[in-house]
């Protein structure tokens, strides 16, 4: 898939408590290119003398008719605490989409699940958006810490049917997505995960536990996502992989955990 270089314009600028930020922007030289689910873009920080390489977030929703894309962030550090200086008219410069992106359902009855925890909720709002297009209805596991760190939740309860989990019990049941008790009663086609890479592992042994296939989305430390650097390697059955450019979604199967 062809890559590009645009200066987006900001559309809006939302602060989701103290540690997220959803931003929008628009392409205001044209259609933005095609993007699919569990694809990123890479986003240049501006005016920080002490941030030089771009930061890759994941692709958080793309809504067509407005021409525009969002991005949910995590304030992590200097370079994303950057963003949040951003205003609506303002210039955003990114490279999109990258890497390779998650499984579609081939026929609208599939059953697919999407688990996310804490910012890993991100591209699974764009998958679910994709599926609704295909006429498939997802099913969402969500984990956070706390209630305050569920975010737009209402955006995911609009595209299908939403289960939450927080460590302390203040929203949902208590505990980690991997002990819900909707993977105890409930079976699907498939299962798309992205979060914390401990959690990602219990989902994919549970996964292989079921003998439902499933993908998760790696979030190896990257530098500059085309697959020149070699910061995000991993070893794979295939041999040591770029995840930015093999990845950053992959069959579990693939990976040696």
């Amino acid at each position: 898939m062809r890559k590009y270089v645009l200066d987006l314009q900001v559309t809006s600028v939302e602060q989701l408590g103290e540690r997220y930020l959803l931003l929008a922007a628009t392409n205001p030289a044209g259609p933005l290119p095609e993007m699919c689910p569990g694809q990123f873009a890479q986003l240049r920080i501006d005016d920080s003398k002490d941030t030089f390489l771009r930061r890759p977030i994941s692709l958080h929703s793309v809504d067509a008719g407005k021409n525009e894309v969002s991005f949910l962030i995590q304030k992590a550090g200097k370079g994303t605490a950057s963003l949040w200086e951003k205003r609506p008219g303002s210039t955003l410069n990114v490279v999109l989409p990258l890497g390779r992106g998650f499984t579609l359902p081939s026929v609208p009855e599939e059953r697919f699940l999407l688990v996310g925890g804490g910012v890993g909720i991100a591209p699974l709002l764009f998958m679910g958006e994709a599926m609704r297009r295909l006429g498939a209805r997802p099913t969402f596991l969500l984990g956070a810490r706390s209630k305050a760190d569920l975010l737009l939740l209402d955006r995911y309860q609009a595209l299908g049917d939403v289960y939450v989990t927080t460590e302390d019990g203040s929203e949902g049941e208590q505990g980690f997505v991997t002990q819900h008790s909707l993977l105890q009663r409930e079976r699907f086609s498939r299962i798309a995960v992205c979060g914390p890479k401990p959690m990602m592992m219990a989902m994919a042994s549970y996964a292989k536990r079921a003998g439902t296939p499933c993908e998760v989305s790696l979030e190896n430390m990257m530098a500059c996502g085309l697959g020149a650097c070699l910061c995000c390697v991993e070893d794979t059955t295939d041999g040591n992989v770029c995840v930015c450019k093999e990845g950053p979604v992959f069959d579990v199967e693939k990976l040696k955990w």
